[in-house]
């Protein structure tokens, strides 16, 4: 091969190798000041495609799952229907502390109210497993109200304190 019949042999290589010029040029259409890809301009069509429009509800579903957020949201969504989702009665003399790994800590207003939410606990799971979805809370750790502490400052004495004169 000469050097004219080699170079032609190079660019013929090249030319197969990146795809040949005539589907280039197709690709491109002239308009203007500048080149519009085709591929670029095709419509979406009537089925169904990323480029449609999305509904809010579903798009915010799909960012909460990338970032991780769906456990918070999920004890947001359990705290904010808490008396939907137990009851009136229920939510008015317990409302939820903590959500943490499946455990769901409640405060009760009274000792008593602390029992029968003990005595009621696979019902309120029940509900709250409807209400969130199933293996949200497993478990149902139920306190009662904190009473109040007869420590004052940083010096105290051990024992009962100012309650042994009481009577």
């Amino acid at each position: 091969m000469r050097g004219s019949d080699l170079a032609r042999a190079a660019l013929a290589a090249a030319r197969e190798a990146s795809g040949s010029q005539e589907a280039k040029k197709k690709k491109f259409v002239r308009r203007g000041a500048g080149a519009v890809d085709r591929r670029r301009r095709r419509w979406s069509g009537a089925g169904a495609d990323e480029r449609d429009p999305q509904p809010l509800g579903r798009v915010a579903s799909r960012i909460a799952l990338e970032r991780g957020w769906s456990s918070r949201l999920t004890t947001g969504r359990l705290f904010d229907r808490w008396s939907q989702i137990v009851g009136e009665d229920v939510a008015e003399h317990a409302q939820p502390v903590e959500l943490k790994e499946g455990e769901l800590t409640v405060r009760a207003d009274s000792t008593a109210w602390a029992t029968q939410l003990r005595l009621l606990q696979k019902q309120l799971l029940v509900k709250i497993a409807a209400g969130v979805g199933h293996g949200v809370v497993k478990r149902l750790k139920v306190l009662g109200p904190t009473a109040p502490s007869w420590r004052f400052g940083t010096r105290h004495v051990r024992g009962r304190g100012p309650r042994d004169t009481y009577g």
